[in-house]
């Protein structure tokens, strides 16, 4: 699928052009050199000494943007294979959506008692295990959020649309290339961005690793800032925030703001909407000749060589499936190594839950109360951050997807401020609350929001702007205004993207409550009561059994709640509130 036009520009080469090659060789270079420092020699005894020299700050931001892309590379991959078999087969939905549901909940900590030491085993004398447990831990503050928005787009597919794939006889690869990911592409978009942005808010966790008695940390912006926090070094803290900003800017203005024009191409509606999104550095690269040089004698030639063999491989898939309907014997023994598969599955998860059971039940049962009692205090927390959320996330989403020159300009502002890790500013109102004496079983809440509300207001601003445009000619015809244009187009339009927001927002809130719910600065702590606070805590003691207990309990919390409670508003919007 070509991204930029491809008619031949009568414009020649020129300081465009120079400009664009300029750019990518500078990128490509600077990509290789910090590449080169993900696979240097390393061993836990001889670990490296994280400087809090700001002139060293321009290459620990490489180092954590190029972990951010590799993580957000498999997100993006992870999301269009997970969605695709969660929406298509209903069996595997049954089960990958209430797992989507679990591993959403499981804390970043908990993804790294468990596979630092794994991934370091692979890697024993390269510092190449600890970036890709690292990478890992920014993959999963990413991937859930963007699958279930692509989940979610494919169930909410018009029945017209289905009905002309079918008619046209498309396979599996064919409707999937051409239907469903242009369908899915403004909400991807959007929800990448806040994907992308969530990743920000575990850098600090992923880049300074301490977890079984045991600290490790990698040169990036996130162990910068947790080094100059414990020496408790104001001005080095200042100074990763302003690199922090100035790389949400660049990434915002330089890669998320072209793809965000870019995917206006694929918005439902028969009438041309009078503005658009603009951004300058898509125009600059439509003018420049280099660009249409590379789409047609590179990026096209592979995209045609990438298309045809996904193509065949659909053929061969339907026809193989369509020969062992017709075969009794081979469609038993089809059914069979399924039903195998399975089993194995869920034998060794079941194995695993075993061992994992084991532990728990060594801690007796007054202390496995004790833990869902925490849960219940964060729980608390969760339901009052979601809701505040809502309730400022809704008009201000709405207000900016529905008018593209005010998205113009407050996109990169809330792209930065969604962006920006919250836990930075943590240390700042750690010293506020000491000097105030705030309460923290209180004033974690707000911590909490700072987290987790953006994926809502992502998810608004993606459902406003996918409103075709001949429904909103529509209600300036029956003058439709104020409240009634509310109910009857605007909430209607934006319910699924507001749930998939929810959702999300809530799985991300029960995750953030590990970092909003213990705060330390130099020698103060500030502990709310909640499970957050408490599976930090012996993550860092490395207390197995009760690792073990803290995330199986905040796991049911997130599952039981999203099966009682979201997943029937998801029904709901998939049923009623969807365009057909």
């Amino acid at each position: 699928m070509a991204v930029f036009t491809s008619h031949i520009p009568t414009r020649r080469f020129g300081l465009t052009d120079i400009f664009v090659i300029a750019f990518v060789f500078a990128l490509l270079v600077s990509v290789l050199h910090l590449g080169a420092g993900m696979v240097i020699p390393f061993s836990p005894e001889n670990q490296l000494e994280i400087s809090t020299d700001p002139a060293d700050l321009p290459y620990y931001a490489g180092r954590s943007l190029l972990r951010m892309f590799i993580a957000y590379g498999a997100s993006l991959l992870v999301t269009l294979v997970y969605g695709s078999i969660a929406a298509k087969n209903r069996t595997a939905e049954k089960v990958l959506i209430p797992l989507l549901d679990i591993l959403q909940s499981v804390p970043v900590l908990g993804f790294l008692s468990v596979t630092i030491t794994m991934f370091i085993g692979l890697f024993p004398a390269s510092l190449l295990g600890v970036e890709l447990a690292s990478i890992f831990a920014i993959f999963t503050g990413q991937c859930w959020n963007m699958t279930f928005s692509f989940y979610h787009s494919l169930t909410t597919l018009p029945k017209d649309l289905k009905e002309v794939s079918a008619m046209l006889r498309f396979n599996w690869w064919q409707r999937f290339i051409r239907l469903e990911v242009p369908f899915a592409m403004i909400g991807l978009v959007w929800n990448s961005m806040m994907s992308f942005g969530g990743g920000w808010f575990f850098l600090a966790a992923s880049e300074a690793i301490t977890v079984l008695n045991e600290s490790i940390r990698l040169p990036g912006v996130g162990s910068f800032m947790a080094a100059a926090v414990e020496d408790g070094n104001m001005p080095a803290v200042g100074y990763a925030i302003v690199t922090m900003i100035v790389m949400i800017v660049l990434v915002d203005q330089l890669f998320w703001r072209p793809i965000v024009v870019w995917s206006q191409k694929f918005k439902m509606e028969r009438t041309e909407a009078v503005e658009v999104p603009t951004s300058f550095v898509y125009d600059l690269l439509q003018r420049a000749v280099f660009v249409v040089w590379m789409q047609k004698y590179c990026f096209r030639p592979i995209a045609k060589a990438v298309y045809a063999a996904f193509n065949l491989a659909a053929r061969l898939t339907n026809r193989t499936a369509s020969q062992l309907e017709s075969v009794t014997l081979l469609s038993y023994l089809a059914a069979a190594i399924k039903w195998i598969l399975l089993l194995t599955i869920l034998y060794s998860v079941g194995q695993q839950a075993y061992q994992g059971g084991r532990m728990v039940a060594s801690l007796g049962l007054d202390k496995l109360e004790e833990i869902i009692a925490l849960g219940c205090y964060t729980l608390g927390r969760v339901m009052v951050s979601s809701l505040l959320g809502v309730l400022w996330t809704v008009p201000v989403g709405v207000w900016i997807g529905t008018n593209p020159r005010l998205s113009k300009f407050s996109q990169p502002v809330v792209q930065v401020a969604a962006s920006f890790p919250a836990n930075m500013i943590y240390p700042f109102v750690a010293v506020f609350y000491l000097q105030h004496s705030v309460n923290f079983e209180l004033g974690s809440i707000p911590l909490m929001m700072l987290g987790t509300q953006w994926y809502i207001l992502f998810n608004v601003i993606a459902g406003a702007m996918a409103i075709p445009n001949d429904l909103k000619e529509a209600a300036k015809v029956y003058k439709l205004s104020g409240w009634q244009k509310w109910r009857k187009l605007i909430l209607p339009a934006i319910f699924p993207y507001l749930i998939t927001g929810c959702i999300t927002a809530s799985g991300g809130a029960w995750n953030a409550s590990i970092i909003s719910e213990l705060v330390i600065w130099k020698e103060d702590r500030l502990n709310a009561t909640g499970l957050g606070s408490f599976i930090s805590q012996v993550t860092a003691t490395g207390d197995w059994p009760d690792i073990i207990a803290g995330i199986a309990v905040m796991c049911a919390f997130v599952v039981v709640i999203n099966r009682l409670f979201w997943r029937r508003l998801y029904q709901l919007s998939e049923t009623k509130y969807h365009l057909n």
